[in-house]
């Protein structure tokens, strides 16, 4: 192993804040001339594949023992170039780098076809310590690695799972504050339907099962976007709509919420939920614009949505996500929403320009929300954006990495720990903020 020379860097100034609402009409951009929080940034020393690029997927963890650890799923180059390797890339408190390979049956490092989009890695960590990373699956059965115990190999433990010999897509994993794990995918390739499933790890009997069918619908297909935990483990999930069997273009970005202590599903207001919900029963964050259709054209150029990323505030669900509506001249800009009376207020914090389809968003009490996102050129890409009241200020969140995609987790010492990869040089990034 060996250890990474660290760069710290101040962010420059931006100014590429907007202080828009999606209702009304938008109004003027604002400007931030301050410098940036500092970024610490890594290069993390293993080589990554061109296929490392997703929207929905979970692909960093940490945990806080004698100090902070960061675990980072990734593709690593197959034996071709239309093939990649799954690895975990730790990083310990001291800053040293380690490689864990992801090991099939017959010991080997696995191996998977590319697929865009789809073949990324998800990983936690339990509360007994082991690892657990789903990996490449779009409409396979379970690809599912994990640890025996602490500094354990990465096998093969797919058997373990439910749901055998169906199709698995988009799997989204968290830890729980008290250890156990929960897991959302797709399940299932049918024509007519693809519904969204929640599976919850119990840690002490080290066994998985099927918690419910949260989504599905005739002629709809459900896009998991992500999940997260609160203190009192009430489960959060944040999904997408659109018409079966998949398309690259989505609708009502929605939201529901898991009580494992009663069994029973609700609103964001509190109000029951019947499941599997559907797209009538949903609690929708971003409902139809005006030009709106359900389409499976991946030509379409009308309003959608397009990637979502959810935080807490205390049990108080935060949402960033992509939206493109009739006026956006083909942009997806970046929305921000929290519940309000009954209902989902909506600002937006960037309008200008195109974004790329990978955000991130965490809170705390003294800063609030922090919305990352990435742009679609230039030579800073990422950037964080914060409000004060409505307006939003965006700043660099990565100065001097060209990083095209994007995953952020927040560390129990408050620290936003970024994941960043840079397609176009094979490379992954370390950043702390």
């Amino acid at each position: 192993m060996r250890r990474p020379t660290a760069r710290a860097y101040a962010a420059s100034a931006a100014a590429l804040a907007a202080l828009l609402t999606l209702v009304p009409a938008a109004q003027a951009d604002s400007t931030d001339l301050t410098a940036a929080a500092t970024t610490v940034i890594e290069k993390v020393p293993y080589a990554m594949d061109s296929s490392n690029q997703a929207a929905w997927w979970t692909p960093a963890a940490t945990y806080k023992g004698w100090g902070q650890y960061t675990y980072f799923a990734f593709n690593e180059p197959g034996a071709t170039a239309a093939t990649h390797r799954p690895a975990i890339a730790r990083r310990d408190p001291d800053g040293v780098w380690s490689r864990l390979p992801l090991l099939d049956k017959s010991g080997q490092q696995a191996e998977f076809a590319d697929d865009n989009g789809h073949n990324q890695p998800s990983v936690a960590r339990d509360g007994s310590g082991r690892l657990h990373v789903f990996a490449s699956m779009h409409a396979n059965p379970w690809r599912y690695f994990r640890t025996e115990a602490p500094g354990g190999d990465v096998t093969d433990h797919a058997a373990e799972l439910p749901d055998q010999g169906v199709g698995i897509t988009y799997p989204i994993v968290t830890t729980a504050p008290n250890g156990d794990l929960y897991l959302a995918a797709r399940v299932g390739a049918g024509a007519d339907q693809r519904p969204g499933k929640l599976y919850r790890w119990d840690n002490a009997a080290a066994q998985w099962s099927v918690v419910a069918t949260f989504a599905g619908a005739l002629n709809r297909s459900v896009y998991p976007d992500d999940l997260t935990v609160d203190a009192a483990g009430r489960v959060h999930l944040l999904y997408e709509w659109a018409k079966a069997p998949a398309t690259g273009f989505r609708h009502q970005l929605s939201y529901l919420r898991y009580d494992p202590a009663t069994g029973a599903f609700t609103d964001s207001a509190g109000a029951a939920a019947t499941t599997p919900v559907t797209p009538a029963t949903s609690d929708v964050i971003q409902d139809l614009t005006a030009g709106e259709e359900w389409s499976i054209d991946n030509a379409y150029t009308g309003p959608a949505v397009q990637s979502a990323k959810l935080t807490l505030d205390g049990s108080t669900p935060k949402v960033a996500y992509r939206y493109r509506s009739a006026d956006s001249g083909g942009d997806f800009r970046v929305y921000y929403a929290s519940p309000s009376g009954g209902d989902w207020a909506r600002q937006t914090v960037y309008a200008g320009g195109p974004t790329t389809a990978a955000l991130g968003i965490t809170w705390d009490e003294a800063d609030a929300g922090r919305v990352y996102y990435v742009t679609g050129s230039g030579t800073d890409r990422v950037f964080a954006a914060t409000a004060a009241g409505s307006t939003w200020t965006s700043q660099s969140a990565a100065p001097g990495v060209s990083a095209d995609r994007l995953a952020v987790r927040r560390d129990s010492d408050g620290n936003d720990v970024l994941y960043l990869p840079d397609t176009a040089h094979g490379s992954l990034y370390y950043g702390r903020r």
